[in-house]
């Protein structure tokens, strides 16, 4: 009877460690879902740098790939409002070639359409917002770092904005200076063409003379508006290309980030990035 009562204690004691062991397990497993690690550079890689909540849900798609890289991928559309969205107006330009270029009209306004106040309709690109249907996508270091030597920009997409949209440089086409362009520019300094919508100058519509994140350069350095949150004014110790290192309002580490710069451009714009990039970059596509 006692050897009995012996095993029957001996199996509910091994019952109870191993039950215990499993929920410590399971426990564990879920704090590691949540937890970071080190990609041996010092930096905690795995979570998404906190200023990647600030891009447009319904536009961008952000994710991880690793423990070293994240990769962005946008429909290209904007979350505001634009006269550049689909509307029952007809637009009509001179091309290049002398021949009329007509845009529209659709059978109903876009619930984001609005008139335009700074540029008109003869002024505008062709071609509406909604007409591109594709996609942007960048692969970016989750810690980029700056590269022993500057580069300068391309035509095309250099960043992505939070909006959803691609942001440019400051020339319109080869060796070409934005300047004869910005008549066609919105309200919040964008306009279509030769593939989507995209923006060159301060974008109102979602950073006017603040401290706002305006998006990512291809290099993996954010972008930010005219101020920093480190110092509540326009920073004074920035780089050739708008860049400099100090917090933001996503991290309490300083990290390096560039800005619009405070240089009055035409007399009343801000060049979104007018500079060479000070990382490596990477190819939007």
């Amino acid at each position: 009877m006692n050897q009995s009562i012996n095993k029957s204690f001996l199996m509910y004691i091994g019952i109870s460690i191993m039950a215990i062991a499993g929920v410590y397990s399971c426990t564990s497993s879920d704090d590691d879902n949540g937890s970071t690690t080190d990609d041996g550079s010092g930096n905690n890689t795995t979570e998404l740098h906190a200023a990647f909540a600030e891009f447009d849900s319904d536009n961008v798609t952000i994710m991880m790939s690793g423990t070293s890289s994240v990769n962005i991928e946008t429909n290209g559309l904007p979350n505001h409002t634009s006269p550049y969205w689909s509307s029952t107006n007809v637009r009509t330009i001179t091309g290049p070639n002398g021949n009329a270029v007509v845009t529209g009209p659709a059978a109903t306004d876009h619930p984001l359409y609005v008139d335009p106040i700074i540029t008109s309709g003869d002024q505008m690109a062709p071609g509406n917002i909604d007409d591109f249907n594709g996609s942007f996508s960048l692969t970016v270091p989750s810690s980029p770092t700056l590269a022993s030597s500057s580069s300068t920009t391309g035509l095309g997409a250099i960043g992505i904005a939070v909006s959803g949209s691609v942001i440019y440089n400051d020339e319109e086409g080869p060796n070409v200076p934005l300047d004869s362009a910005v008549g066609s520019l919105d309200y919040t300094a964008a306009h279509t063409g030769p593939q989507s919508y995209h923006y060159h100058l301060e974008p109102k519509a979602f950073s006017d003379d603040d401290d706002a994140l305006v998006g990512i350069i291809s290099d993996g350095f954010f972008i930010y508006g005219r101020k920093c949150t480190s110092t509540g004014t326009y920073p004074t110790d920035l780089d050739a290309s708008g860049g400099h290192t100090s917090t933001t309002q996503h991290t309490t580490t300083a990290e390096y980030h560039y800005h619009i710069q405070n240089t009055v451009y035409l007399n009343q714009y801000y060049i979104i990035f007018p500079g060479d990039y000070q990382g490596t970059p990477n190819n939007i596509q």
